[in-house]
């Protein structure tokens, strides 16, 4: 079985474990990449990290950082040279890159396959409506992130097989707890992340402030609202007890994890967003950091019962769950337990790349791989 991978997602080291499991399984996988995609949070430029087994290349990208315009102008000719059976276009089925995609994959005789995040029903105006209809017209699966993302296509109008699964997993032995945790007296508490309005970092610091007792407050990341977010910190009386954190490497985010009590997602629900998983969640819970987030979209069904859960927006219930944690060290280190646990029951990049592979064999199975005679 030849299969491309087209995701501009796996520029991150860390994601590329997945396309080394996906190889392991006997698949002959080629990787395409940007050289770097740029958004709100910054510039990641391309990695390689995890590179056995299979092909990993970056190809030229137009209008970087326009989620919506943003196409590989070499693919074509690309899958040309490599002929593959399955195109698996990583990327939301209204984009212009998914299209382009598919109609190149179908020149040449390909199935396809897309993954969707989008968890919010939109309606999109043309040309980005008819991309979305010519895209679930000739991909008879597709890869839902979260639940709701699955609602939606069928919602819009999407009739084949939809496997819900999130883009990645997680490497176990990458994320794994720390052999020697901290003891000391303050709560270690963290976020990494976007720092954007939707990310709810403000109501994390205040939050913060109500704790009784010794904490202290780590922020990754970086975004269009750090600087708000430095002078919150100020304003509040706490510059001190919060260290800001630059955007970390992704084989490196393991460290991060490893030096926390507690990592918390406050995300709040836009109206025209909503947390569609939260990775940095099964990262932490890897490690054996308990976690806290809020009822924003998928994150309840992330956390389960192995951490926290509290309603968006609400300040009072995010620093009850964080002076628990603060005073039942115990607790915490327990919720910690129970989210390695959920983690490797559920979302491992070994779990995440079989049920992948579980798509592409349906493809073939289905007949849908048509070569030119």
């Amino acid at each position: 079985m030849r299969v491309v991978l087209l995701s501009k997602a796996l520029v991150v080291g860390a994601y590329q474990r997945k396309a080394e499991e996906i190889a392991r399984l006997g698949v002959d996988l080629t990787v395409f990449t940007p050289p770097a995609w740029r958004d709100r949070r910054g510039e990641q430029v391309a990695e390689r990290i995890y590179t056995a087994g299979y092909e990993l290349r970056a190809i030229p990208l137009h209008f970087n950082g326009n989620f919506h315009l943003h196409y590989y102008p070499t693919l074509f000719r690309e899958l040309q040279r490599l002929r593959p059976d399955i195109v698996h276009l990583d990327e939301e089925p209204y984009n212009a890159a998914t299209w382009l995609g598919v109609r190149a994959a179908q020149r040449l005789g390909a199935a396809t396959t897309f993954f969707a995040w989008q968890n919010i029903q939109r309606r999109y105006p043309p040309p980005f409506r008819w991309f979305e209809q010519a895209v679930y017209a000739a991909s008879p699966q597709a890869i839902a992130g979260n639940r709701d993302a699955a609602e939606v296509l069928r919602r819009k109008g999407y009739t084949g097989q939809i496997t819900i699964l999130p883009q990645f997993g997680v490497d176990p032995a990458l994320f794994s707890p720390t052999e020697q945790p901290e003891t000391g007296a303050a709560l270690r508490i963290g976020y990494a992340g976007g720092l954007l309005p939707e990310k709810g970092v403000d109501l994390l610091l205040r939050a913060c402030v109500a704790l009784r007792g010794e904490w202290r407050l780590a922020i990754a990341g970086g975004g269009a609202e750090e600087a708000i977010l430095r002078g919150m910190a100020e304003e509040l009386g706490i510059p001190a007890q919060v260290e800001w954190v630059s955007r970390i490497p992704s084989d490196r985010m393991a460290d991060f994890y490893r030096g926390l009590d507690v990592l918390v997602l406050p995300s709040r629900t836009l109206p025209n967003w909503k947390e569609q998983f939260g990775r940095v969640l099964i990262e932490a819970m890897a490690c054996g950091v308990a976690v806290v987030g809020s009822d924003s979209g998928e994150i309840p069904h992330v956390i389960g019962d192995a951490g926290l859960v509290f309603p968006e927006e609400d300040v009072v219930a995010l620093t009850g769950h964080l002076q628990r944690l603060l005073d039942d060290r115990a607790e915490a280190k327990r919720l910690g337990e129970a989210g390695r646990a959920r983690v490797l029951a559920r979302f491992t990049m070994a779990h995440i790349a079989a049920e992948t592979v579980a798509v592409y064999r349906k493809l073939l199975a289905s007949g849908n791989v048509k070569r030119e005679t």
